[in-house]
């Protein structure tokens, strides 16, 4: 609920504190932002674009293929790292866990079962995915912002970040992070997804994707340990669309190709999961 975020939230505008007013989001500055009736609000500032954010068929493709349990190593694995990182660095009992990029929050909502009483704030530039994030789980707050400007919380607020797939702003987690928070990452190996991209001529992940990460957000944090989460995946030609779908290459892929590649696996086709989970601190 919004409810539960409302304290961390800060204006886009000008970074004062928001407070509600009925269905409105307020700062002493008198900028205003109206709650939207599926649960979320947006704290885009007025020349935000929100071209590059998930449409409609991307979110329900992605909802589609973790309710389907597809991922469910990742999201354990996630889990796992977060009760850890609480546990060894503790902070506010009722702390803030936000995740950049956070599309569904089925990710999102799959830390929280693991940290009792812990508040967490979904942002994503996509309105689609934060109308199924709002309703993820009981204490989420979804936002409406852009990864790549000022975030609309509070300076040091935030015990926990979780990014997954998504865009990486180094300078704003470090401020929105407290001292000692941490920040966990989720990225795809060069093998995730290798046999699609293959018979598919899916986008390809770099060999050198983890190391440019470590380079830019040392300046902003500091690594603290990884670990590489890697399992096989038994989809059928269905699935298939769906994986394809809901990430980058549906913005690459020609259908009628697609169809054709399609027609030339297996069905079912084994492929494999790889992922990076890495910890940082501030």
């Amino acid at each position: 609920m919004l409810q539960d975020i409302e304290r961390h939230l800060a204006c886009p505008h000008c970074a004062q504190a928001l407070t509600r007013h009925e269905r409105t989001l307020r700062c002493p500055a008198g900028h205003s932002f109206d709650l939207a009736k599926q649960g979320y609000v947006s704290l885009l500032a007025g020349d935000a674009h929100t071209g590059t954010g998930d449409t409609a068929e991307m979110v329900a493709a992605r909802a589609d293929f973790l309710a389907a349990g597809h991922y469910r190593p990742i999201a354990d694995a996630l889990a796992e790292a977060a009760a850890a990182a609480v546990a060894s660095a503790p902070g506010d009992p009722d702390g803030l866990v936000a995740d950049l990029g956070a599309g569904t929050g089925h990710y999102l909502a799959h830390v929280l079962d693991a940290l009792p009483g812990h508040p967490g704030a979904a942002l994503d530039i996509s309105k689609y995915a934060l109308r199924r994030a709002a309703k993820a789980h009981p204490r989420i707050g979804a936002v409406v912002c852009d990864a790549w400007r000022p975030l609309p919380l509070r300076d040091a607020c935030a015990d926990l970040m979780l990014n997954v797939f998504a865009p990486r702003n180094g300078p704003e987690i470090r401020r929105v992070l407290r001292p000692g928070g941490t920040l966990l990452l989720v990225s795809p190996t060069a093998r995730h997804l290798r046999e699609l991209v293959a018979g598919l001529g899916l986008l390809s992940v770099d060999e050198e994707k983890q190391r440019r990460i470590d380079e830019k957000l040392g300046p902003y944090l500091t690594a603290a340990g990884q670990r590489e989460v890697e399992f096989t995946l038994r989809l059928g030609a269905q699935d298939v669309r769906t994986v394809v779908g809901m990430g980058p290459s549906a913005w690459h892929t020609d259908p009628e190709r697609l169809v054709a590649a399609l027609g030339a696996l297996p069905d079912p086709v084994e492929v494999t999961a790889s992922v990076t989970v890495a910890t940082y601190r501030r």
